[in-house]
């Protein structure tokens, strides 16, 4: 990943070329309140927390926390990383940090503009004075009719979490390939990892504490989402092959449990994309229909796994499709 990088620290000021849906501070609320448990939990190095989402997909159980955000306080501010599916989680992470610090949130770091974690951004302009910072193909998102559709969608799935006055908030920053912020003695590293689970895919290294905070990349014991049109499984193979290179002591990844064991949850993502290239590949490569293929494929390694049953079979089928443009000569 070749570097176009610029620094931002605390104290300077930057202005944004961003195309904005909705930004600015605007009066807070009200937010639906969550019924259910929403802690931060530490990682054990350099005041970094997180919130881990629950499996499955976002629904009214689970009030659409499905995906992960964390935050990391330094001795000037707190960066955070993603913000989660709906304002209300949002406002819970706000509020969770000044439990932790009375000092100000500088900026929220967004890993891919994804409603699992972008919808939380309209509690942090209503309620700090954050940037928001975020890859600049974030605007083929936010300029789509995709982004109005899923709002729609979330309505109805994520009501009264999610309801008319809902908006998306678009970055006050981007970057094109890389970009780090300054903050106390921490510095954060933000790298460009797309096109893979989406275009916009960026990672966010913390050092000197070692973590890494992947986003969609990597997803620690559940089934992937491939379904998307925007999804490069190649290019996202590779990706997971320069984090790797990272060397990360701790992954937080963007569903999932954080790991020690930083390899082992890289590795479970590339394999899953590997194997389901291979199969989908040979079937295509032999003339052998998907729907043919797809149940003569032994999944019993995921099938167990969350979000196997909702995700899977459009995995498989977005694999075809990509792999038979492949073999057809497509880019």
């Amino acid at each position: 990943m070749q570097a176009k990088i610029f620094i931002i620290s605390m104290r300077s000021a930057v202005i944004s070329g961003a195309i904005f849906i909705t930004s600015g501070a605007m009066a807070a609320g009200p937010y639906t309140p969550l019924s259910i448990p929403f802690e931060a939990e530490p990682v054990g190095v350099g005041n970094v927390y997180y919130f881990a989402g629950q499996s499955g997909v976002p629904d009214k159980q689970n009030e659409g926390f499905t995906a992960n955000a964390g935050f990391v306080i330094t001795e000037d501010g707190v960066v955070v990383f993603d913000a989660l599916g709906t304002p209300s989680l949002g406002a819970a992470m706000v509020d969770k940090v000044r439990e932790k610090t009375e000092l100000p949130i500088s900026h929220v770091v967004i890993s891919h503009y994804h409603a699992d974690h972008v919808y939380g951004l309209q509690a942090f302009k209503d309620l700090t004075d954050a940037q928001v910072i975020a890859q600049e193909s974030s605007s083929i998102y936010l300029n789509s009719p995709d982004a109005g559709q899923r709002l729609a969608q979330r309505k109805q799935a994520l009501s009264p979490w999610v309801d008319d006055n809902t908006r998306v908030i678009a970055p006050d920053v981007t970057f094109e390939d890389e970009m780090s912020i300054e903050s106390g003695s921490y510095r954060f590293s933000i790298v460009h990892a797309g096109p893979a689970h989406s275009t916009d895919d960026s990672l966010m290294m913390v050092q000197p504490a070692g973590v890494l905070f992947s986003g969609d990349i990597i997803q620690n014991g559940r089934v992937p989402f491939l379904a998307s049109s925007e999804v490069d499984t190649a290019n996202w193979m590779k990706a997971i092959e320069q984090v790797r290179k990272l060397n990360p002591k701790i992954l937080i990844p963007g569903h999932g449990k954080a790991s020690e064991n930083a390899m082992a949850a890289l590795n479970f993502t590339y394999d899953y994309l590997a194997y389901v290239r291979e199969q989908m590949g040979a079937a295509v490569e032999n003339w052998v229909q998907f729907e043919d293929a797809y149940e003569q494929t032994d999944w019993t390694r995921y099938e167990g796994l969350p979000a196997f049953e909702a995700s899977n079979k459009a995995n498989a089928y977005r694999v075809y499709l990509e792999m038979e443009k492949a073999a057809l000569g497509g880019s």
